[in-house]
């Protein structure tokens, strides 16, 4: 038997972060994500939607890998909330996303951080945020 514990922070926007997720959709937003990640048996920690962009908090498998994890999140999410018809626009997620693997010690930090979110970006805007994601993990633009 295999012990394999890989905790990933991710990050994804909305494409153009052009328009927003209105507050009141987000609890049916996180129901769902909780629900779609369950049945395709990923371990999803902890998820925050904020206006244009979600943080999630993955303990990622042994046989997982994160591209893999972001397409069953982002492509069947976009999906849905096109099938619900409650956009006067067509819905779609950036291609990119930020993943980061963390410590066992960073869980609960991040944890708060990603529950934290409305708070956090009445301090910083998303585009301030991802400059420095950006420089703090030294991210370099990789092509899947």
């Amino acid at each position: 038997m295999s012990y394999v514990k890989i905790w990933i922070h991710c990050v994804w926007c909305v494409k153009d972060r052009a328009y927003y997720i209105p507050h009141s959709f987000h609890p049916e937003l996180l129901k769902h994500f909780r629900a779609n990640t369950e049945d395709k048996n990923i371990n999803l920690d902890f998820i925050n939607v904020h206006e244009n962009h979600v943080h999630a908090l993955i303990n990622m498998g042994k046989q997982q890998n994160i591209s893999t994890i972001m397409q069953y999140m982002k492509g069947e999410s976009s999906f849905w909330i096109n099938s619900l018809k409650i956009f006067p626009y067509h819905f779609a997620w950036q291609d990119d996303y930020y993943a980061v693997s963390i410590g066992q010690s960073q869980v609960e930090r991040i944890r708060k951080y990603i529950q934290n979110q409305d708070t956090h970006h009445q301090r910083i805007t998303l585009d301030d945020e991802i400059k420095l994601l950006e420089e703090k993990y030294g991210f370099e633009k990789l092509k899947d």
